[in-house]
């Protein structure tokens, strides 16, 4: 019989390679045009270190490649101490579940993206597809069903019922383990408010990438639920995020890159990754007047009620 305690640990995970999606550089897609490929230096870092609460660390993008370790490497070296990694699809979804089973500064969201929603159910794979993702979002660390929700920019009349049948699985799939939700809105405000409301929300119900009004902002304030502000509220033709960020209740803001888009000033269009969003915390902390340690410290702490810590030991929930 062999002696246990010589025996030696079990290897720690490895992150999964990364490259499963490339963003399109050459303007070959609908609705993109050639970019600047160099990505920005790091900024300063942060006072107190604060979390990317919704990235897509997958994609390739930009001269510079940076796998998701250097990716995380570079952004904590800047004060950005974890993200929540997104899943679009099941490839996506898996692969995030795995990222954080592999990396102690990442936690998962698993989840069909709505505009997967109509091109599966036309093939008749819907159902089968949510069925995995309420498998995946029983892992510990997963921590968010998301992204999900409506977007009525890409997807007709014709795709409705298939995102809106999607966002309400979503929403069950959240409450039935008790995690956080990540909604996609675009073009959908009132539709998504509606489902939310005729559903049941989760408790922590997140507007990832919030890109609505003050009157969305107060919506979302009345019902408890957050606003994520990208690296949209830097633009300079966005005024109405701003006014939205000083609405909201300090307790429901939370700050992400969606990257590798969404750039925020003054590196618009570049390639975008976790560490550059120090950037969009300045910002809001000049948008709210307040200290940036503060701030900081408050985004730190909205983060964590949302998604729980970032410590690898398994959590009950």
């Amino acid at each position: 019989m062999s002696d246990q305690s010589s025996a030696e640990p079990d290897a720690a995970p490895q992150p999964p390679a990364g490259g499963l999606r490339k963003r399109s550089t050459d303007g070959s897609l609908p609705g993109t045009q050639r970019r600047d490929l160099q990505r920005p230096a790091n900024p300063e870092p942060l006072p107190i270190p604060v979390y990317d609460n919704h990235t897509h660390l997958e994609f390739e993008d930009g001269f510079e490649q940076l796998d998701p370790a250097e990716s995380l490497d570079r952004a904590e070296s800047v004060g950005v101490r974890g993200v929540v990694q997104v899943g679009t699809d099941l490839e996506t979804s898996r692969w995030s579940a795995q990222m954080a089973a592999a990396d102690a500064r990442v936690l998962a969201a698993v989840a069909l993206h709505p505009n997967e929603a109509p091109r599966l159910a036309e093939r008749g794979l819907l159902c089968e597809h949510l069925s995995e993702i309420s498998r995946l979002a029983a892992h510990p660390r997963v921590r968010a069903v998301g992204e999900t929700g409506l977007d009525f920019f890409r997807t007709g009349e014709d795709g409705r019922e298939a995102q809106l049948e999607s966002f309400e699985a979503h929403i069950d799939i959240a409450k039935a383990n008790g995690i956080a939700l990540q909604i996609h809105d675009r073009d959908a405000h009132d539709d998504v408010v509606a489902t939310l409301l005729r559903v049941g929300a989760p408790d922590r119900t997140v507007f990832h990438c919030f890109s609505g009004d003050v009157e969305l902002a107060r919506i979302c304030a009345e019902h408890g639920w957050y606003l994520s502000f990208a690296g949209t509220s830097t633009f300079k033709n966005a005024p109405a995020l701003r006014e939205a960020m000083r609405v909201a209740p300090s307790s429901r803001i939370l700050v992400e890159t969606d990257a590798p888009f969404l750039t925020p000033e003054p590196f618009r269009g570049r390639p975008n990754a976790p560490y550059l969003l120090p950037h969009t915390v300045r910002r809001m902390a000049e948008t709210l007047e307040q200290p940036l340690d503060e701030v900081c410290a408050l985004l730190a702490e909205n983060t964590e009620r949302v998604y729980g810590s970032w410590q690898m030991e398994p959590e009950t929930r």
